[in-house]
């Protein structure tokens, strides 16, 4: 473990411009996804359960608040931006923090980023907008990355309005939606003490934890925010826990629209339940709502991602280019790079097999940042916020991560192949880029 000096806010790098505001739009919009309008479909064949996927869903969310919080103490205390990257650097090793910036490139925000801009192309579609899903996939990022790399004022404006609504309209769905569906059948399927200490429950908590994906986002910026010792840890809170009660308020509505086999292995879980409760105009709309909630994820992604990179640029001589920003702009050749690498995946790559350990990876990397508390707490650092409920509360998160890990050792062998490979190509690029240098 590497000694660390006492934490301080860091004042050399970029300008801080975002707010309060701009923090919890960046944790929602990151937050609500693809991930929430397919998953469901996909946990029945494991889960029979109505009750045991409400529990999943609202098992996920206290797992993300759970890390969140940790992450609030780690990100005012170390408030630069980078994220795990620069939690993992600074308190385990440089080769750790530069394996959890490289999975976030690949597997974290470049892949994640492809598919969103394809669901964007396929719900535009389903809005009878007849242009091919990789065309206007490739728009939208291409779009937002300008903005993003031209001015992070313009971007955050952005960011705030897409994202509030997003989650307005998605709530109306909700309001709207609920006293249409049968309450009974929110207790179809095997009761829960049969599926909860389950495979399949611990299988499904892997799945659902990619569309939980991004409660960490705002400590990716936390370099650029206001007074980070008081918005991270409210940004991250606030909007995790909003997050929570929206995914589940959301899929008691997609449940109680129909029956569990309407939706058994379907993508396409939301509009599913819409055309059920609203008719084919019902359908319609929510594929809009869902389009105009995956603009503003295409953004989050591209605001949060290149700050990790950034971070890497300031620490690796060799990769200095990436943290180069114009006057005013984001770091530019972060930008670049990522929505590259997003177009080419769109492009060429198949997404089932890439998508299906996204979760079982970045679950590796996030246990590791919220293990860093307990090296801060017993190094007895100044911090300027300290979670409630430690240590129980990362004990609980990290039993979470541990059995989600294993499950997903046992259960999707494949994905844990592609994960050990991810790293031994990222300590690879590692040793390259420190060339002889030494720790």
């Amino acid at each position: 473990m590497r000694e660390v000096d006492e934490p301080k806010v860091d004042e050399a790098g970029p300008k801080r411009r975002l707010g309060a505001l701009t923090a919890f739009s960046l944790v929602v919009a990151s937050m609500v996804g693809t991930g929430v309008f397919s998953t469901t479909g996909v946990l029945v064949a494991d889960l029979p359960s109505t009750p045991g996927i409400l529990l999943c869903w609202l098992v996920g969310g206290l797992a993300a608040l759970c890390g969140a919080l940790a992450y609030a103490e780690l990100g005012a205390a170390f408030a630069s931006n980078g994220g795990e990257y620069h939690f993992l650097a600074r308190l385990v090793h440089p080769a750790v923090g530069f394996l959890s910036a490289f999975v976030s490139l690949l597997v974290g925000f470049a892949a994640p980023l492809a598919a969103v801009a394809l669901s964007f192309g396929h719900y535009l579609g389903a809005m009878g907008i007849a242009i091919d899903p990789r065309v206007s996939g490739g728009a939208l990022i291409i779009g937002l990355s300008a903005l993003n790399a031209w001015r992070v004022s313009a971007g955050a404006s952005f960011q705030n309005v897409f994202t509030l609504g997003k989650v307005a309209l998605i709530v109306a769905f909700v309001l709207l939606g609920l006293p249409r569906g049968d309450m009974n059948l929110l207790a179809a399927g095997k009761p829960l003490g049969e599926v909860v200490a389950t495979s399949g429950f611990a299988a499904g908590l892997l799945q659902i934890s990619f569309a939980y994906t991004g409660w960490n986002a705002a400590v990716y910026v936390a370099g650029e925010v206001k007074e980070p010792e008081k918005v991270l840890p409210k940004a991250l809170l606030t909007g995790t826990l909003a997050v929570m009660i929206l995914y589940v308020a959301l899929n008691a509505v997609f449940l109680a629209a129909g029956p569990l086999s309407a939706v058994q292995g379907k993508v396409e879980v939301g509009h599913i339940a819409a055309t059920s409760l609203f008719g084919d105009r019902g359908g319609r709309v929510l594929s809009a709502i869902i389009a105009l909630g995956l603009v503003s994820t295409v953004g989050a992604m591209l605001v949060t991602g290149p700050r990790i990179y950034e971070a890497v640029g300031r620490d690796v001589p060799r990769l200095a280019f990436l943290a180069h920003r114009p006057e005013g702009g984001g770091p530019v050749w972060g930008v670049v790079i990522q929505a590259v690498l997003a177009i080419a995946m769109m492009l060429v790559a198949q997404f089932d097999v890439l998508l299906s350990y996204i979760g079982f990876t970045l679950s590796i990397f996030a246990a590791l940042a919220v293990g860093c508390v307990f090296l801060v707490r017993r190094r007895g650092l100044a911090l300027p916020y300290r979670m409630p409920g430690y240590p129980v509360t990362p004990v609980i998160f990290l039993l979470l991560m541990a059995w989600m890990i294993v499950s997903g050792v046992l259960v999707k062998p494949t994905a844990a192949l592609a994960g050990g490979v991810t790293l031994v190509a990222g300590l690879l690029v590692y040793r390259f880029t420190r060339g002889n240098e030494v720790d």
